[in-house]
């Protein structure tokens, strides 16, 4: 049986018990670690967890582990895993998993002299319908990709940021593309594949916050669909949405923290009543979340291949992230493989600083 440790014991990490425990006999949650001797004791005992421990190095001198959990606030994520590699240790990172380009190329290099891997959490990915959507665009039943949108339209309120590392660039990295639609707009490239520009816009509308509260973007992938992006904090009525519009039908979804089939709807073009026929061929009632990419995590683990996501994909998000930061505070079109060591957006979000920065 393989052995986790959680790191952090917050409101995420019971998602990821939750995986653990649905797993089975395939890995077993035999530590957990904390700042918080209190919070970390409560934790274990909720969820008959043998050990806990102070600190990730005397949590890696004593346990021999398969994979440590990293659930900790983002400031934390990328000094975490860096010590889980050098013990050889695989990752599950939470998101957002660093703070910027220049940290996941941090891991990326300390990825390479280690025997550990390091995965990013995008649950979002592994459900059913997104599964069985990227095999039909792949086996071409949907034609070419035509259009799409992508929505993140949740509501926090003052209170949310009242969290001393909420809202802000140096310990979460960005607003909501950062923390909130982050999940979507990752099964959307998923889905979409390379994305080739980006225009953007971020505003702080309300929230009293460093960072965006609303962000706003246009995008131009490789092979010509065009998509509209919108993450916001500031919508009472909350919903995730994501359309695509292909040649013979428009695949649409929408949810909030997770999907299943029923969420999703398709609509046929004229003509093409079969690619319903299709996508009714298989149904599932699964939840995309953290138990579907601990299943996809384990097989990996058990076949020696790399975890499912790789710094690779992960890479290819936050770099997404960070042209529309760059588009939207520059007032310029930001193309993909623009943003590098040179480039102010590469170590962090803020870049040359969001337009509002005096305004607080």
């Amino acid at each position: 049986m393989r052995r986790a440790a959680i790191v952090g014991t917050g409101g995420i990490a019971t998602s990821h018990a939750r995986a653990l425990r649905a797993a089975g006999d395939r890995i077993e949650l035999v530590a957990v670690v904390d700042v918080d001797d209190q919070r970390a004791a409560a934790f274990a005992k909720e969820w008959g967890v043998a050990r806990v421990y102070p600190g990730v190095a005397a949590l890696l001198a004593v346990e021999p582990l398969d994979v440590v959990h990293i659930c900790t606030p983002p400031r934390a994520h990328v000094p975490l895993a860096l010590e889980c590699l050098a013990a050889n240790v695989n990752v599950l990172v939470e998101k957002p998993p660093a703070l910027s380009l220049s940290e996941i190329d941090m891991l990326v290099a300390a990825e390479r002299t280690s025997t550990g891997r390091v995965a990013t959490v995008f649950q979002h990915r592994f459900g059913p319908a997104a599964i069985r959507l990227r095999r039909m665009i792949g086996e071409g039943v949907l034609g070419r990709s035509l259009v799409a949108k992508c929505d993140t339209l949740w509501y926090r309120d003052d209170a949310y940021f009242d969290v001393p590392w909420r809202g802000s660039w140096d310990s979460e990295g960005g607003g909501p593309t950062m923390g909130h639609g982050i999940h979507q707009f990752d099964l959307m490239l998923s889905v979409l594949g390379p994305w080739q520009e980006i225009r953007a816009l971020a505003v702080r509308q309300v929230r009293d916050v460093a960072t965006e509260d609303v962000s706003m973007a246009l995008v131009t992938f490789a092979d010509g669909t065009v998509a509209s992006v919108i993450n916001s904090v500031l919508s009472p009525r909350e919903t995730s949405e994501l359309r695509f519009d292909f040649e013979h039908a428009t695949v649409e979804v929408e949810h909030l923290y997770g999907y299943t089939d029923a969420q999703w709807t398709v609509t046929p073009a004229p003509g093409h009543d079969d690619v319903v026929t299709r996508w009714r061929e298989e149904q599932s009632e699964i939840v995309s979340g953290h138990q579907c990419q601990m299943a996809e995590f384990l097989d990996a683990l058990d076949s020696g291949e790399t975890p499912p996501v790789t710094l690779a994909d992960t890479r290819n998000t936050m770099e997404f992230i960070a042209a529309l930061y760059a588009s939207a505070f520059t007032g310029t079109v930001v193309k993909a493989g623009q943003i590098g060591p040179d480039s102010p957006f590469y170590a962090t979000m803020e870049g040359i600083g969001a337009p509002w920065a005096n305004d607080r």
